[in-house]
């Protein structure tokens, strides 16, 4: 049984910056590090950690490092690939020193486990806040897939190619999708997509594949389905994912933060 942990969206700003003015947000990253560290008696081992993208809110390499310092006690390890507010440039080199980082090009990789593979892609578009696939980054998703052997896959990236109903997201998602579509549909074994960039947990079909958007850490994108409701983010708990081979893949919605219990439905029967 192969675990993933989904974490997304943290924005990561400069020591005594709020993102968007309004929102401190390496203190929901840390409080999701010591979740997750907290859990893990309970959930059992966890194989690999993936920040689904935004790392940081404006791609400096003071968000990256504090980004690192913030994430550097948990006891998973973890890899990152980029979103929309992100600078694969000052990325590469604040990660260079993994193995995993590309040294040039699309922030692509690829970690098999026994039974499952885990495929990062890089959807950003410098200057842009929509997501694009290149073709090399096509070209190494169905090479991939191509030596998987019906391996379980989970293919992730930051920008979701379906809409959402979220109109102001929606013209930011993931363009020129159809030769991507044509790539997943086309794998025989079990394959799920699973994206960031929304802040909200919304599962949606992409052609014949389940694709699940991950919570943000620190804050949503408001849930405001008016055609002319406008970009706005609300203050909800935060939350990341845990993907699980079982019979299937399942997924589970784990909060952020701290909570009155465990306690017995009925303590009186043992």
């Amino acid at each position: 049984m192969t675990k993933i942990i989904q974490i997304s969206d943290p924005h990561i700003v400069p020591h005594g910056q709020l993102a968007y003015d309004r929102v401190d947000t390496a203190p929901p990253l840390a409080e999701c590090v010591e979740t997750i560290n907290r859990m893990l008696p309970r959930i059992g081992l966890v194989d690999m950690a993936i920040v689904t993208g935004d790392l940081t809110d404006f791609g400096s390499a003071e968000e990256y490092q504090r980004f690192r310092d913030l994430m550097a006690p948990l006891e998973v390890p973890y890899r990152v690939i980029p979103g929309n507010h992100d600078n694969i440039d000052v990325m590469r080199t604040s990660f260079g020193d993994q193995t995993w980082m590309p040294r040039s090009g699309p922030i692509n990789w690829v970690q098999e486990f026994s039974n499952l593979a885990l495929i990062g892609l890089d959807s950003s578009v410098a200057g842009q806040s929509h997501g694009h696939l290149s073709t090399q980054t096509l070209a190494f998703l169905k090479e991939s897939l191509d030596g998987m052997a019906l391996k379980t896959v989970l293919v992730a990236m930051h920008h979701p190619p379906f809409l959402t109903g979220k109109h102001k997201m929606d013209t930011q998602n993931l363009r020129d999708s159809s030769d991507l579509g044509e790539i997943l549909s086309a794998y025989r074994g079990e394959l799920r997509l699973i994206c960031g960039h929304v802040h909200r947990n919304i599962v949606s079909l992409f052609g014949n594949v389940v694709c699940q958007i991950a919570p943000g850490t620190s804050h949503a994108v408001t849930m405001d389905l008016r055609p002319d409701a406008p970009n706005c983010l609300t203050r909800e708990p935060g939350a990341f994912l845990l993907h699980e081979t079982r019979n299937g893949l399942i997924s589970h919605n784990i909060p952020i933060g701290q909570f009155d219990g465990p306690w017995l439905f009925y303590p009186d029967r043992g």
